[in-house]
Parts: C-alpha cells; structure tokens; sequence
C-alpha cells in the first residue's frame, strides 16, 4: 500500500503555526514511507474563503519547503462528486430527507438549552417518507447513524477511542440549497483522492466518530487516523496571538530560518531519544506516529530562536548573504554590488556567531556596505572623544606601516604598541572598532579589517580623525 496523506486547510486567514505542524507531520509521514503528500484547499465555505488567504496557504508551505505532489485540490471543484454521495446514500437507506422547518429547530435547541443538554436532531423525520412532506420547505438530506452499539476508532496516537451511537444524532450532509457540509465534503475527498492516512489536530476526534459512520454507510475503507494534541503557549493557555499564533509569514519577516522552524515544530508534540536537533533528512528517516506524544505541547518563542541562532551559525555564507541582501538594499536605497556581496561572505563568519535572527544578521552586517563616513551611534561618538582619537591617530600610522594584513599580524603589532605606550589593548581597539563599524559592538576588529582591506581600513579610520 502507497501511504497517502493530506494537509487541508480553509483559506479563511494565514497559514498558522498550527497547521503548519500538522502539514510538517504529514509531508514527514509520506516522507518517510515513501508515498504522496497532497493539499486540499478546503473552500466550500465561499464567504469566508478568499484568493489572498490561498495564497498565503501556498506561499508559507513554499517557504517551510513543504512541497506536496501533484496540483492542490479545490473542494467546491468536487461539490458533484459530494451530491453524488448523498444520493448514493439515499438510494440505500442509509439518509433520508429532512423537512424540519426552521421554528421546528429552534424550539429543539431551546428544549436542549432548558435541559442542560447539547443540541441533537430528534430524528422525527427518519422514518418518514417524501409523501409526508410539507409544503414550502427544502428539505435537508441527514445520515440514518446507527443508534445501538458504538463506533470505535483505533487512533494512531490516541489509542481507541469510542463513543456510543446515542451520543451521535442524524447530521446534515447537504444542506436544503444544494450545498454539501463538511462532514460529507472531507470524506468523499479523502476517498477519491486515496488518502490512507488522516493526521490532524485533536480538535478534529469528535468529528472523526461521524466521519467513520459516513465511511461504513458508504461502503468505503476509512483511512488510519492520528489525531495530534494541540500547541499550547509557554504557559500552557491555549495557543493565541500573545504567544506568537501567528502567520508562517511573519516568522519569515522576523528573521527565522525554514529549517529551523521545521525543526522546532517537529519537536512540539514529538521527540527522538534527546535530540533537539534534527536535521529535514534524518527528520524523514525518523519520524513515525509512535513518537508523537499525547499532551498538548507548548510554544516557546525564546527557544525558537535559540534554534534559529543555531541554524544561522551552520548556514552556508553566500546563502545568509542573499537572504539578507533585500533587507540591506532597502537600507542602502540601491542594490548590493558583487563587491558587496564578496565582502558580507568573507565577514560572515564572524557576523553570524552573534546572530540569532535574520533580521539582526543584517543590521549588524550592513557597516561592512554602509555609505561613508559612516554614521556612528552614540556610544561609539564616546569612544571616538579627544583621547580616543590621539589613540586612533597612533593605531593608524602603526597599522599604515604593517606589511603583513592579516589578523594575527595586526594583533601581535597592536599589542606590542599597547605595550609601548603603556596602554591597555582594549583602549587601543575600541576607537578602532568605533571607526570601523560605526559601533561599539562589531566582530573581532583584526577579522573586520581584513575583510574591509588596508584601502578601507585606513580610509574609514581618517574619516572618523576628520569628523567633529
């Protein structure tokens, strides 16, 4: 058997944290068995459903490097296959038509309400025959749902779970306009496009009992199912827009990287021994759903990023140059030039030790193409006083006179002159950085200036003994 699963989101909004765990689950699942991963876009509900919603569905998969097989799939494009069901249903007795008139379920809910008990269909129409119809009603079409016994479930995280048929009421598969529900739209689709394995959210299990009833009324083999626990904040609150239950997009536009987040979602809710780190390849060789655990996992920001921070130090150079590059050009108001680009991924080993985003990547990366004179903020105006330019001046002429540009040869001369002039290394290096970066945090200031070269090195220092 070829595994098969499905990530089917509603583009109703972005593509959140949520179900990006669950398409990760699934595109890992058919991964790692070698099968197909396919999206459906849910999109019967044709109010709330939205061109720029699809397209953030696609776009935040593309970026996650979650590619599925074949086309998406439009649910409303399948709404005849939908029909076709549920007049196969009727035509075997296992649905029938409802003419309830609205006042008729109104004073339902209401004897519910009073009775403290959820609302079900009585099922006053279940027996009946369209002969028996009033006039000036269109009729729903209700599954007859078993109502002795029980329907058992063995979920593949949750174990088996049941619930007895008299919890279960008569639902609605097409509505009185034509319209097919969810109910029916997800299991005619999973049917005709082969899913074999249904992962999602545990949200999703009392809808499971229904869907399974559909399946056996329909003659089909339903598919295995794993419901998944749900992400819950750091405070174990459930998962809202104060703890980061944002757009795929915006962890994009804060700086984190695809692989990390891959990684760090992987990790909610399913584990490997005690790795932590787990890169895509050995993720697809690991996972299975024996890992994934029971209870809600919760979402950590801070160790989101601390997962970034790694990614970025194991990130290849030129690949962190063109993911910061759109951010520099923006700053610079131009384009990075080859020159640009060559000196960011000469520096970028010393830039991204520091960096734990993005986003800070590229604001510490941009002195090294910044205009000149360089702007200075206002602790590296302190070191660059008086004093600190008589001690710039003196590191200027040594450094003019040093034959050998490279790091260790700049530091033994700059540590002989500290010796020399009976001053503290530091006193000599931090005017120096000031200079050189326009700050007084930067990477090594030896690394700094090899990557700018003697030219610039000792052309960005006259700019700061010239300025004030």
């Amino acid at each position: 058997m070829t595994v098969v699963t499905r990530f089917a989101p509603s583009p109703t909004g972005f593509l959140h944290i949520g179900g990006a765990r669950t398409a990760l689950f699934n595109w890992l699942f058919a991964r790692h068995h070698g099968g197909k991963f396919l999206l459906r876009i849910e999109d019967t509900d044709r109010k709330r459903s939205s061109d720029d919603a699809i397209e953030a569905i696609y776009a935040g998969l593309k970026w996650l490097e979650l590619d599925w097989d074949g086309d998406a799939v439009s649910q409303f494009s399948c709404i005849e296959q939908h029909r076709k069901a549920a007049l196969t249903l009727l035509a075997n007795g296992n649905a029938y038509r409802c003419y309830c008139s609205p006042d008729e379920l109104t004073e339902m809910r209401e004897q519910a309400r009073a009775e403290g008990k959820p609302m079900r269909y009585d099922g006053r129409w279940r027996d009946k025959t369209d002969a028996d119809a009033p006039a000036g009603i269109d009729p729903v079409i209700r599954l007859k749902a078993p109502r002795e016994g029980a329907t058992v479930i063995a979920d593949q995280v949750q174990g088996e779970v049941t619930v007895a048929n008299d919890q279960l009421d008569d639902m609605v598969l097409m509505r009185a306009d034509g319209t097919p529900t969810y109910m029916l739209a997800v299991v005619v689709d999973d049917h005709d496009m082969g899913i074999t394995h249904v992962i999602r959210g545990d949200d999703h299990l009392t809808n499971a009992f229904r869907q399974y009833q559909l399946y056996q009324a329909l003659g089909w083999r339903p598919p295995e199912f794993a419901h998944i626990p749900l992400i819950h904040g750091a405070d174990g609150a459930k998962l809202s827009k104060r703890h980061g239950a944002l757009g795929i997009e915006s962890y994009r536009d804060d700086g984190m990287l695809p692989e990390a987040l891959r990684n760090y979602l992987l990790k909610l809710g399913w584990g490997h021994g005690d790795d932590e780190i787990i890169p895509t390849e050995k993720a697809i060789e690991w996972f299975d759903l024996g890992g994934v655990g029971k209870a809600a996992a919760r979402f950590d920001t801070v160790k989101l990023t601390s997962l970034n921070a790694h990614y970025i130090r194991e990130a290849d150079n030129d690949r962190l140059v063109g993911l910061i590059a759109p951010a520099l050009a923006e700053r610079l108001g131009r384009d990075l030039t080859d020159d640009d680009r060559a000196r960011l991924s000469k520096g970028m080993d010393g830039l991204k030790e520091r960096a734990k985003t993005l986003v800070e990547l590229a604001d510490s990366a941009y002195f090294y193409v910044a205009p000149r004179p360089l702007q200075l903020n206002d602790k590296a105006i302190k070191l660059l006083d008086k004093e600190g330019k008589q001690r710039l001046a003196i590191v200027r002429d040594r450094l003019a006179a040093l034959e050998d540009w490279q790091a260790q040869s700049m530091e033994e001369s700059l540590k002989k002159l500290a010796e020399e002039t009976d001053t503290k290394l530091g006193m000599l290096a931090q005017p120096l950085r000031a200079a050189l970066s326009g700050s007084n945090v930067s990477p090594g200031i030896f690394d700094i200036m090899v990557v700018l070269g003697r030219q610039e090195t000792v052309e960005r220092i006259e700019d700061s003994l010239n300025q004030g």
